[in-house]
């Protein structure tokens, strides 16, 4: 039996990356990660869906045109005292609302449908890209990025369900904007006012009203909500990281338990959940105010256009129906032009779901860039060769190190080149302090490595088996 040899191997220790929030909109990088679903080979399903989920919106949007005008036929009807329509209007309104439930339950129902689609999708692609050429090993080594597992199961749920009732959302507030708007120009009809000896005539004065009310609301929500994208993407984190601590704990129990450990992790846990309260609470103050913004303008939006529209109404130019079907159609049209400020809230949760998912997706490509299989070009050569012996030709190890924003990856020198054979029967020791280079060496023999420079060839004919640090067994049944 031979006599062990040993190799001592010097170096640093692989140093911790903080994360950065993102809080900025990133608007093409949001578009690249939307587009590709709408162009994979599930686009026929997905477009069929979609295009009937618009058909049935704008169904809605129709039944709520036939509603505004019923509004205003059933309150002439009740102002003039007027029975018999009151009893037709009332079968009227039966079959309209009929027609409604349908058409909401219907758009409901496949829209969930196509949510699921859309997710079961971009989480097939992100496992694929994640799980390939060894992504997940690489981006926990560099730690480009923190809890993928939250980012498959929970960011993507939130992007494609957020992703699809935004933007139904905003195309029901662009249909029902066009269809409402020349109703509420036509009934409001002109106001005149004197401003320094002259007349003026704004025709359509309440669209300009919806307008101007809308924008103004918009610009103070805007103002408002604009840090919740940062918290709520800093929420995530945090949330992410508890249960990350929890599931450890769990899958440790006994070594906590033989150890002694609970204060410990006790006080780790306490640690991250103080983070998320302290973050939660920043988040409670804005989305108070938030809500008092959006709670005030929806609120008022009530009684304005009753406010405005008193006048004609009480000077005998209007009647009872008529000012209910401009105070409906107003509305509308405010309602239309609310979108951004109603929306608010689940946007910015939905932009830091979209954020995290852009991160996610730069940290598997610049890892799959590291690979030999993805590049084609690798720094640490491993092949195979005829003969029974390990060799290893000017062998130098390197740390990844993240710079710039992109999380681009530069190599630090770990280890100075070296060479050496094993040969069959021999058995050799790595030795050396803690955080010099040994589990690295290692892993540059087993291929899983790519940050140095050198050769290692491997016997064609041999079988070889690398132990890890930690074991490990698949879920499953032991078949």
């Amino acid at each position: 039996m031979s006599t062990p040899t040993s190799v001592t191997v010097p170096g640093p220790a692989v140093p911790a990356r903080a994360l950065k929030i993102q809080s900025r909109l990133r608007v093409a990088e949001t578009w690249a990660l939307i587009k590709p679903y709408w162009k994979s080979e599930d686009r026929k399903a997905g477009l069929g869906l979609l295009a009937f989920v618009v058909a049935l919106n704008l169904g809605i949007v129709y039944i709520n045109v036939l509603l505004n005008e019923w509004n205003r036929v059933f309150y002439n009807a009740l102002e003039q005292h007027d029975y018999t329509s009151f009893k037709a209007l009332l079968i009227r309104f039966s079959w309209i609302a009929g027609f409604f439930i349908v058409a909401a339950i219907s758009r409901q129902y496949y829209t969930m449908m196509l949510q699921m689609r859309w997710r079961t999708w971009m989480t097939g692609q992100f496992m694929d890209h994640w799980l390939s050429h060894q992504a997940y090993y690489r981006i926990e080594q560099t730690h480009a990025t923190d809890n993928p597992d939250q980012r498959l199961a929970d960011d993507l749920r939130s992007f494609t369900d957020g992703a699809l009732s935004l933007s139904l959302g905003l195309l029901n507030s662009v249909v029902t904007l066009l269809s409402f708007v020349g109703i509420l120009w036509a009934v409001s009809g002109p106001i005149s006012f004197a401003l320094g000896g002259t007349t003026l005539t704004i025709p359509g004065y309440m669209v300009w009203f919806a307008v101007g009310y809308a924008v103004i609301g918009s610009l103070i929500a805007h103002m408002v909500g604009r840090p919740l994208i940062g918290l709520n993407f800093q929420q995530e984190q945090y949330e992410a990281d508890f249960r990350f601590t929890l599931v450890r704990l769990r899958e440790n129990s006994e070594p906590v338990a033989l150890y002694r450990g609970e204060p410990t992790e006790q006080a780790g846990l306490r640690s991250r959940f103080d983070r998320i309260r302290a973050n939660w609470n920043q988040l409670m103050r804005y989305t108070r105010r938030l809500t008092f913004v959006n709670s005030g303008y929806s609120q008022f939006a009530i009684i304005f256009p009753l406010i405005v529209a008193a006048p004609r109404y009480f000077a005998g130019k209007m009647t009872l129906g008529g000012l209910m079907q401009m105070s409906s159609a107003f509305g509308q049209v405010q309602g239309a032009l609310s979108w951004f400020v109603d929306s608010y809230a689940t946007l910015v949760g939905w932009k830091a779901a979209a954020n995290r998912l852009i991160d996610f997706g730069d940290a598997i490509r610049v890892a799959e860039r590291q690979d030999r299989e993805h590049t084609g070009v690798r720094d640490i050569e491993v092949d195979q060769a005829d003969g029974a012996a390990i060799r290893i030709d000017t062998l130098a190890l390197a740390l990844p190190v993240r710079t710039g924003n992109r999380g681009e990856i530069r190599q630090r020198p770990l280890v100075a080149p070296f060479s050496l054979q094993i040969a069959p029967g021999e058995r050799w020791l790595v030795s050396g302090p803690s955080g010099c280079g040994k589990s690295v060496l290692f892993r540059a023999l087993a291929g899983i490595w790519p940050y140095g420079s050198g050769t290692v060839s491997m016997p064609r004919a041999a079988r070889m088996l690398f132990l890890p640090q930690r074991s490990y067994l698949p879920i499953g049944s032991l078949a």
